[in-house]
């Protein structure tokens, strides 16, 4: 295949421009805002899941308190029933034993069920501070998340209008060289990634192996208008003065 000097060089603006889409699309892949989104779209899953827990254990608590509340009422109300009934001087001798004996077995009993109370009333206070710890946790985190989205959003913004810029200089390019040579260019870079590269130093600049003297000086006894490929990788490869042939 013969194509002017020129043409062939146009080679290397499309290899440029392919080259810039594979970064976009590498960036657009493992963008770092994105994974920082991931992060932190996470930890507030696990920020709620801690909020939620801390609520379930209030919730118990508070059942807690008011089934102990409600003990500590009943033997508060059977102690003045008691204390009623002696002080009325109605009973007689075995029953006033029976409600002394009574009493005192209510007292301790009551103090046992505040014991107890103060406890779960100590512990709810607790977890009280630990939900609002979580919900602060929470709030900073999704504001956190609020402001990285934002900031992913306008990276991937940024990558459209790159993106765009590359399709259309592309398109542009292709526009430019001929049908033969742009079907040559594409299929390698479907199979190699590098369609064109530029021959300098003896080097084939898309799998940057030296070519030896023999292959060289067969290169330079090529016409200029002859399109050649790295005998290698099968890029093709352009020629200018940067060759130094």
């Amino acid at each position: 295949m013969n194509v002017e000097p020129k043409i062939q060089a146009k080679l290397l603006e499309l290899a440029a421009v392919d080259a810039e889409l594979s970064r976009i699309a590498h960036r657009r892949k493992n963008l770092p805002e994105q994974q920082e989104v991931d992060r932190l779209d996470a930890e507030r899953t696990s920020r709620k899941d801690d909020a939620v827990a801390v609520e379930i254990a209030i919730d118990d608590l508070d059942r807690d308190i008011r089934k102990l509340e409600g003990e500590v009422d009943a033997v508060r109300q059977r102690e003045e029933r008691d204390r009623s009934m002696l002080a009325s001087g109605s009973v007689g001798a075995k029953q006033l034993s029976e409600l002394q004996h009574e009493l005192g077995t209510l007292e301790r009993r009551q103090g046992v069920l505040e014991d107890e109370l103060l406890e779960v009333m100590e512990r709810r206070e607790a977890s009280e501070a630990d939900h609002q710890h979580a919900g602060a946790q929470l709030s900073r985190i999704e504001e956190e998340l609020a402001e990285t989205q934002r900031r992913r959003d306008e990276a991937v913004a940024d990558l459209d209008v790159a993106h765009q810029r590359c399709t259309t200089d592309r398109a542009t390019l292709g526009a430019e060289l001929p049908g033969d040579l742009l079907a040559l260019y594409e299929r390698q870079h479907d199979k190699q990634g590098i369609g064109a590269a530029l021959l300098q130093a003896r080097r084939c600049g898309a799998c940057r192996i030296e070519l030896d003297r023999g292959e060289i000086a067969r290169i330079a006894a090529t016409p200029a208008e002859t399109v050649l490929r790295c005998p290698e990788c099968s890029a093709i490869l352009v020629r200018t003065k940067e060759s130094g042939l």
